[in-house]
């Protein structure tokens, strides 16, 4: 073995594809192919199941999955040790951010990032939280920040904070709700939500906390991009409940009228989440760092 064949195993493996992998390596198909091939012949047993929809691991593959993944972490956690010694921190890391941070967030932990870490790479992946989870045990992400996750045993979670949800309304629409008025949670069973879709982390939690008062959400829309949510509502056809920092960045605040939630209020947790499986290198605890400082002076914070 070589430990471009174990990258590029896992590459096909975490991707599920030969054709995903191609891309993302930059490298022909056929060679990918007889590279794994080589691999299987040395190891003796097969470690992919080729398919039509891509590939599935065999117990064999599994089990060099586990193995290949920790052996390439300790691989980058040499080049980073060997780059401390000239004076700076090297490799890649990528970042997943929910689509009601990223817009607020991107630009300034990439200038950051530049300016702590300027040898190193830096890609940002933004989706929602569920895909997120995945993404991490998978090793597509290295670090993401998470709205309310299921604890899980591959995931390590640091509580960042909390964020306040309000109900959003057109500003155009005529209500009996001026500007700023606060909304009981068990009126807002009865107001016309355009929410993302089911597995949305926010979308739970509003489920979540009507059932505890005995009601249920009336969702008119699913839709699973905030921007086009916050369209939709200026649009009267229908109210959200979002994030302030989620109306500031992705929508004209001046287009909608904001409604604090209260009896109870209503705020969702937010954590810095990492992979149990793979150990922080030294780069990943300096981004977590930073990442921690740019929630702190970006997310709901005063105008």
């Amino acid at each position: 073995m070589d430990l471009r064949q174990i990258e590029y195993f896992v590459r096909v493996a975490e991707l599920g594809s030969f054709t995903r992998a191609s891309i993302a390596l930059n490298i022909a198909q056929p060679a990918l192919s007889r590279q794994i091939r080589l691999l299987e012949v040395e190891l003796r047993q097969p470690l992919l199941i080729r398919n039509g929809r891509g590939v599935t691991l065999t117990d064999g593959g599994q089990r060099l999955l586990e193995h290949g993944r920790g052996i390439l972490h300790q691989v980058e956690r040499t080049r980073e040790e060997m780059s401390m010694l000239r004076g700076g921190l090297t490799g890649r890391i990528v970042i997943g951010l929910p689509p009601s941070l990223s817009k607020s967030m991107a630009v300034p932990l990439v200038r950051a990032c530049k300016k702590i870490m300027p040898e190193a790479t830096l890609a940002v992946s933004e989706a929602l939280s569920s895909a997120m989870v995945d993404a991490l045990v998978a090793g597509r992400l290295d670090i993401a920040l998470l709205y309310n996750p299921t604890p899980s045993p591959e995931i390590d979670l640091s509580p960042l904070g909390e964020q306040e949800l309000f109900l959003v309304t057109s500003a155009a629409l005529s209500t009996d709700l001026a500007t700023g008025d606060p909304i009981p949670l068990a009126r807002l069973a009865d107001m016309p939500l355009i929410t993302p879709s089911p597995h949305n982390a926010i979308r739970r939690f509003i489920e979540s906390e009507l059932a505890n008062i005995k009601r249920r959400p009336d969702i008119v829309l699913e839709i699973d991009s905030i921007g086009a949510i916050l369209d939709l509502v200026a649009d009267g056809a229908g109210s959200a409940v979002l994030s302030r920092n989620a109306v500031r960045s992705l929508g004209d605040p001046q287009r909608f009228a904001i409604h604090p939630i209260v009896e109870p209020d209503l705020r969702i947790k937010l954590f810095l989440a990492t992979s149990t499986r793979r150990p922080a290198t030294q780069m990943q605890r300096a981004m977590m760092t930073l990442i921690e400082q740019e929630v702190a002076a970006h997310v709901d914070s005063p105008d």
